[in-house]
């Protein structure tokens, strides 16, 4: 176990020569770490290369999966699609329109823009074809003229459930439905299953890149936890040490601002913010926190601790073994995590692991897909907490390449002041589907941090 002196950045001690072994590797590990972990936030940004590197490589077969010919996104200043930033439109002004078409093992792509920006799409060299329509033309002519010329037999478009595949306004859907016609209007299909299947898998560089930033995020946490007082330190604190760290960084939340951290001394409060309670002795201390690097890749990682009473040396035997439990719920989720494996089935190993352990019941998925979004497009490892039969995207199969955000968790029921509550450890991780099976994408935590109080 590792031991901070409250309020000082002092390894103090280990338990046996084991842990004394576990827990070199988590604390000067991790400063090592701090040392080298942000230089790769310095260089030039990826993404350019890499959007192009997805659109050539993992574009045609999800285009195959999804049974589509063609994809449009139609992308406009002050209200852009969710997906702009993966098609080149970005920086759209006037309204431009981005379409792909599925040609055997490759794409091909057209960008229709006014002149305004056409300049800047042929720079970018993302799409095969730059056609700029003359001011004052009809973007949604444009595009009825060019699918008459090329008939695809289904096209997709940004107008379905997935929130981020939903870009399409309804005023924009009407304008292209009237330009198309009734014939090719009826080939229009929602765009969900494409982007599910093209967003859900990462390319080996973006692995790396995600890799790095879970290894920040898990070294500001632990950082985090060395400034805190027993008795002085409030939630709110250890948060803003967290946000100063992103500030001098230049890194993003990978989720709402408000939320992130989330520090909770305290009963299970989900998603929430970090409040003003004061850390006692005797809390465990959970820290969810993401970061954003280059604006595109997000992580998403929990550590935890544990606060001594006074003159302790050790957690009480009933803390270790909640812990242990909630680190064995992550093991049981990682090994079945394997290519082909539903997402409801990671689910239903960890529940079955649960009810072994004597944990209370739990509402959250096990997991999420992380990436673009800290809750990303993809499987769900979840669902087994309701019962029934499998449903919704967790029955989504993993593939090689997908990343997971996913908990080991143990519950228990407390009281205070008569009422009944609970407290959650969700020992949160981060993996990427091999195809052989999955693997952490840094070192997970093996001890519970243990911070002394005078």
């Amino acid at each position: 176990m590792c031991y901070f002196q409250p309020g000082k950045d002092l390894f103090r001690r280990c338990v046996t020569s084991l842990q004394i072994y576990a827990s070199i590797i988590v604390i000067t590990g991790c400063l090592q770490i701090s040392v080298h972990a942000q230089d790769f936030l310095n260089q030039p940004n990826p993404w350019p290369q890499i959007r192009k590197s997805r659109i050539e490589k993992l574009l045609p077969q999800a285009m195959q999966r999804a049974d589509v010919d063609a994809w449009l996104t139609v992308c406009r200043e002050n209200n852009n699609d969710p997906l702009a930033m993966f098609v080149g439109g970005e920086n759209a002004g006037g309204t431009a329109a981005f379409i792909f078409y599925q040609r055997g093992d490759n794409v091909s792509s057209l960008a229709i823009s006014p002149g305004g920006e056409a300049t800047a799409l042929k720079d970018i060299a993302l799409h095969d074809e730059v056609r700029i329509i003359e001011r004052g033309a009809s973007i949604w002519e444009a595009v009825a003229q060019e699918f008459r010329t090329t008939q695809p037999k289904k096209i997709a478009i940004n107008s379905s459930n997935l929130t981020i595949a939903d870009g399409l306004s309804h005023t924009q859907l009407k304008q292209l439905e009237m330009a198309l016609g009734d014939d090719l209007h009826r080939r229009l299909v929602p765009s969900a299953e494409l982007v599910i299947e093209w967003l859900s898998v990462k390319l080996p560089q973006e692995i790396e890149i995600m890799r790095k930033a879970a290894q920040l995020t898990a070294q500001w946490q632990i950082e985090a936890y060395k400034i805190v007082v027993p008795g002085v330190t409030k939630d709110s604190d250890v948060a803003k040490f967290l946000k100063k760290k992103m500030a001098t960084a230049g890194v993003e939340d990978a989720w709402a601002p408000a939320q992130n951290p989330n520090i909770n001394s305290g009963i299970d409060r989900g998603h929430s913010h970090a409040t003003e309670k004061v850390i006692k002795p005797g809390d465990f201390i959970q820290t969810d926190f993401g970061i954003k690097v280059f604006g595109v890749w997000c992580s998403d990682i929990q550590r935890f601790a544990y606060v001594l009473a006074a003159g302790e040396t050790a957690a009480p035997a009933e803390v270790l073994q909640k812990w242990a439990a909630g680190r064995k719920g992550s093991r049981t989720a990682l090994a079945a995590m394997k290519p082909g494996v539903r997402g409801w089935d990671v689910d239903k190993a960890q529940r079955n692991w649960m009810q072994e352990a004597g944990s209370l019941p739990v509402r959250w998925s096990t997991g999420h897909p992380v990436g673009y979004w800290a809750h990303d497009v993809g499987p769900s490892l979840g669902g087994a907490q309701r019962g029934g039969q499998a449903r919704g995207n967790g029955v989504r199969m993993l593939r090689p390449g997908q990343t997971f955000a996913f908990d080991g968790f143990f519950k228990w029921g407390i009281e205070i002041d008569g009422k009944k509550v609970s407290k959650t450890i969700s020992v949160e991780e981060m993996a990427v589907v091999t195809k052989n099976g999955a693997e952490y994408l840094i070192p997970p935590q093996e001890e519970l941090i243990l911070i002394r109080s005078e």
